[in-house]
């Protein structure tokens, strides 16, 4: 992953003012879209498959007065007076006759219509109008919308003025998410914090300009995708807090690496290179594990929530592609100025004094000693460079008294974290409605004028229906089913219960005791569903329970369930990721469960302030209940791949000071310090960013956002950077055990780019023959099997003994096929095992019968295994050779004309076949043997007697 990253900076740099160009016409098509073809982010949550859904798609082709979605207008007399007066009477009978001629109107009731006695309220102060609309919540015509809104206030200017109107329903339950100051100023925060951090204007703001050009692209994106989509409201919010600070973050942290590189002495291309490749592995594989979690909402099977994530997923996917690439472009024009004025001053005095070698032993020196050690700070006069900074001193005293006593540290912290998850024990979810809006919406003001007057279960009905085309009396039926209806507990009325036109529908309106989000009427709807089989055997109707209220419970229980598959994919999925990067047991553990609390704990955090009240006037909490029912399954997706930054970003660093020979204590501190400034960078601003949605935020974004605020301050600064220190120095040396066979199984994910490190070492590697074709030193292979020293220069084939058993395993090594234990091994340019994905794209492996064919893939590296020729006994037939020689000739002229890479060639097969079938001039070599004497443990590295001259590939002497 480095070294592509490495190759992906050098391009950035080369082409700097391509790559803006792409990005910023990426943005311009995409608005354009957006702009023509854009249908809006107002789709309606719904699960198709559940009981309440498929009934409301029943309803809608038998029974379409009571289906689609419904608005009410509520009229309040003042004391004293009546809704049923004569002058509101007229004037409510002519708003509702308004009403119906709205379009999409199926049906508008009026208090004073024969078959809704339950539209006047018992003390006769209130009355409802209700519109039923043929139209879902998302799909009502703004003609309709604004048409109730106009009678509405018609109807308020025709009443005393002292008289309560307003308007309300499903139709006006939801509120569209708007950009505000309040969230700009997250913004704001993060612009202060990046200044601090980085020293520099320019530094400061490019992680800020380039998120926000991130963010651009991925709301322009999905809302371009509307056209042939729908998306809720909370998905492009969700999407743009989620994509502005992860975008801010993954930049910040490849600025702060090439920031360091520069002050060390680096040159700016290399630095920039160097940077997005390790940095940059961080970011990608941070990148992937908010992708993959938010991928993994499908687990949950819901259709809103899947779009919701792959939307989500987009924007963290788009924010690490702009990271890798527009950032080392940025930097690339940026120079030296990335720097803070006394730091440039300081590295031009430096220069001047000692100018640095260029692409010299320093650089590989630097590289050799860990990709991501701290640098060397520059020179400054007196030495000041090298006194420790204010912050370097501070985070050096926090980790010093975090680890000085690890167990009284972690005591505390686990009893801490769990005191504030205990809230969470108290967990109810519910779909928003018209209570979470602001008090002075009308609808939220409709909702709590009807359950003033109506009882709160008149705010949630339930709707039963079921096909009646067998009975022969559908009046008595329903009259029968809501008898039985009516005699189960937390119901407060059945108001209607009748057939429609043709008599082969039957629906019942049950009035709970309480609200759509209480407990009582999740139980009813149960108890309900608990009678079906029992009325079914009694009266021949299967019941199902639907309504906006039993769609809102069905979410919220599926929701529910499906936390804990989730969450075991989620925790899954991290254990095994960091087992990857770490190569540990214990960490992995150690992550997993720090994530847990930290999810906890933020659950908690929602629980206190948006059920029980706590601070919820200082947060603009409209109203206390249960929370956003796809919140806790969100918040566990986002915060395990942000907790995976976190720790990948500061254990890295640990590990590295460990691997390079620092002991455990030393490499905690060390690491700690080297890292501890930029995470702390990182989680300041998403912390800014998310709390910023929390004042003035949606409803549905706002508990997201609080979430999340909390869970990246847990998990920043209470669980890694004060519980992580304290269990690595408990465990010491065993943090970094992992048994042999887990270690074969699992693959490498080269996070702190110390391939890439390796790779820049030995890029001038082997001294004395820099431009070897093939080149090995102390080679350890599977079995024992060890070789001195290879080296295949231009214009040489390596010949291996075919009576040998080790040389299909050197073959298979040499090619990237076979796993190296050890030594150090470079074959057409490419270091092993580093690039053993890349050497196996380049290389081929022939016998006699298919060579031409393996040439026509025109490989730099070619086994030809020549073993089944010789082991005949008998000789081996002219034309064989001769067609052989050919094949080989005719690559080489192709080599010669540049229209196929240059050829080099391993050989099994003995040393008289092999002369005779390789072109005029080229010599022959073999490996320089180590333990053994024979075979590939031979006579060395030599030309064979007798050869030609050795020349370069192609011919040329």
């Amino acid at each position: 992953m480095s070294t592509l990253l490495h190759a992906i900076g050098r391009w950035a740099i080369r082409a700097k003012w391509l790559v803006l160009v792409i990005w910023i016409a990426i943005l311009a098509v995409l608005g354009a879209g957006a702009g023509l073809f854009s249908q809006g982010a107002n789709a309606p949550i719904s699960i198709p498959g559940t009981e309440s859904q498929e009934a409301i798609d029943t309803l809608g082709r038998t029974f379409p007065e009571v289906s689609g979605s419904s608005a009410t207008i509520i009229v309040v007399a003042p004391d004293g007076e009546r809704a049923d007066d004569a002058a509101y009477e007229q004037a409510i009978t002519d708003a509702a006759e308004e009403l119906e001629g709205l379009p999409q109107v199926n049906a508008v009731t009026s208090p004073f219509a024969e078959l809704a006695p339950s539209e006047l309220s018992d003390d006769g102060r209130a009355a409802l109008i209700t519109i039923q609309i043929d139209a879902s919540q998302s799909d009502v015509p703004e003609a309709t919308s604004a048409g109730i809104v106009s009678a509405t206030d018609e109807l308020r200017a025709a009443l005393p003025a002292d008289a309560e109107v307003s308007y309300g329903g499903d139709v006006f339950s939801t509120s569209i998410p708007g950009f505000t100051v309040t969230e700009a100023l997250g913004v704001v925060i993060a612009f202060i914090v990046l200044l601090f951090t980085l020293g520099s204007l320019i530094a400061a703001g490019m992680p800020l300009i380039i998120a926000i050009l991130g963010v651009g692209v991925t709301i322009a994106g999905l809302f371009f995708t509307t056209a042939f989509a729908e998306m809720t409201s909370t998905t492009p919010m969700l999407a743009l807090m989620l994509g502005l600070a992860v975008g801010i973050d993954y930049t910040l942290f490849i600025v702060s690496r090439h920031q360091e590189q520069l002050r060390s002495g680096l040159a700016v291309e290399d630095s920039i290179a160097r940077a997005t490749a390790t940095s940059g592995s961080a970011v990608v594989f941070a990148g992937l594990t908010v992708i993959i979690a938010l991928l993994g909402l499908a687990v949950a099977g819901i259709p809103f929530l899947t779009a919701l994530g792959v939307a989500a997923a987009a924007g963290v996917a788009i924010a690490v592609l702009i990271g890798v690439t527009l950032t080392p472009a940025i930097l690339a024009m940026a120079g030296t100025r990335i720097l803070p004025k006394p730091q440039r001053a300081a590295l031009a005095a430096r220069a001047a004094v000692a100018p640095a070698e260029p692409n010299g032993t320093d650089a590989a020196d630097t590289e050799t000693a860990g990709a991501d050690a701290p640098p060397a700070p520059a020179a400054e006069p007196d030495g000041a460079a090298h006194r420790p900074s204010r912050a370097d001193r501070f985070f050096g005293g926090w980790v010093r008294a975090v680890t000085a006593k690890p167990i009284v540290t972690i005591l505390v912290v686990l009893v801490g974290l769990g005191a504030a998850a205990l809230p969470a024990l108290d967990l109810r979810l519910a779909l928003p409605g018209a209570e979470t809006l602001e008090e002075s919406d009308p609808a939220r003001v409709t909702y709590e004028l009807t359950g003033e007057h109506f009882g709160e279960g008149a705010n949630g009905p339930l709707i039963l229906t079921g096909s009646i085309i067998g009975s022969d009396d559908p009046l008595a039926l329903m009259d029968d089913l809501a008898d039985e209806v009516r005699a189960l507990p937390g119901v407060a009325d059945v108001p209607l219960a009748t057939p429609n036109q043709n008599a082969d529908t039957g629906i019942i309106q049950v009035i709970p005791e309480e609200g759509p989000q209480s407990e009582s009427t999740s139980a009813l709807v149960a108890e309900i569903r608990e009678h079906h089989d029992e009325w079914e055997d009694a009266y021949g109707v299967s019941l199902a329970v639907t309504g906006f209220t039993a769609v809102g419970i069905d979410v919220s229980n599926l929701l529910g369930e499906a936390l804990l598959p989730f969450g075991i994919l989620v925790v899954g999925l991290s254990l095994i990721l960091l087992a990857m990067v770490f190569r540990s047991v214990w960490v992995p553990i150690k992550a997993t469960l720090g994530y847990l609390l930290s999810v906890g704990a933020a659950f908690g955090a929602v629980v206190a302030v948006f059920q029980w009240g706590w601070l919820d006037g200082a947060l603009n909490v409209h109203s206390t209940g249960p929370v956003l029912s796809f919140m806790p399954i969100i918040l566990m997706g986002v915060l395990f791949g942000l907790a995976m930054d976190y720790e990948v970003f500061l254990v890295s660093r640990i590990r590295e000071e460990y691997v390079h020979g620092a002991t455990a204590q030393a490499a905690i501190r060390r690491g700690f310090v080297g890292s501890a400034k930029v995470v702390t960078a990182a989680a300041l601003i998403m912390f800014a960013v998310f709390a910023a949605f929390v004042p003035e935020g949606d409803p549905s974004i706002k508990v997201i956002a609080l979430g999340l605020a909390v869970g990246v301050f847990v998990d920043a600064f209470i669980v890694r950077m004060t519980l992580v220190p304290a269990v690595l120095a408990l465990l010491g040396d065993r943090a970094w055990w992992m048994p042999r066979w887990l270690a074969k199984i699992l693959p490498s994910f080269d996070v702190e780019g110390e391939g890439l490190a390796r790779e820049l070492a030995h890029a001038e590697w082997p001294a004395e023959l820099p431009q070897a074709r093939i080149a090995a030193d102390r080679l350890l292979l599977g079995g024992g099997i060890e070789i001195a020293e290879i080296r295949v220069a231009p214009g040489e084939a390596l010949r291996l003994d075919p009576a040998d058993p080790d040389a299909s395993a050197l073959a298979e090594a040499l090619t990237g096929r076979a796993p190296i234990l050890g030594g150090t091994v470079k074959a057409v340019g490419l270091l092993l095992p580093e690039r053993a994905s890349s050497l196996r794209a380049r290389s081929a492996w022939a016998t006699a019968e298919t060579l031409r064919e393996a040439l026509r893939d025109r490989p730099e590296l070619l086994v030809l295994d020549l073993r089944s020729l010789a082991s005949s006994g008998a000789a081996v037939p002219l034309r064989a050779v001769d067609g052989l020689r050919s094949a080989l000739a005719a690559q080489a002229v192709e080599a010669a004309r540049e229209a196929a890479p240059a050829l080099t060639l391993v050989v099994i097969g003995d040393e008289a076949l092999t002369v005779r079938i390789l072109p005029e001039g080229i010599a022959v070599v073999r490996p320089r043997g180590g333990a053994h004497d024979a075979g590939l443990h031979g006579s060395g590295a030599h030309a064979v007697p007798g050869a030609p001259a050795p020349i370069l590939e192609g011919g040329a002497r």
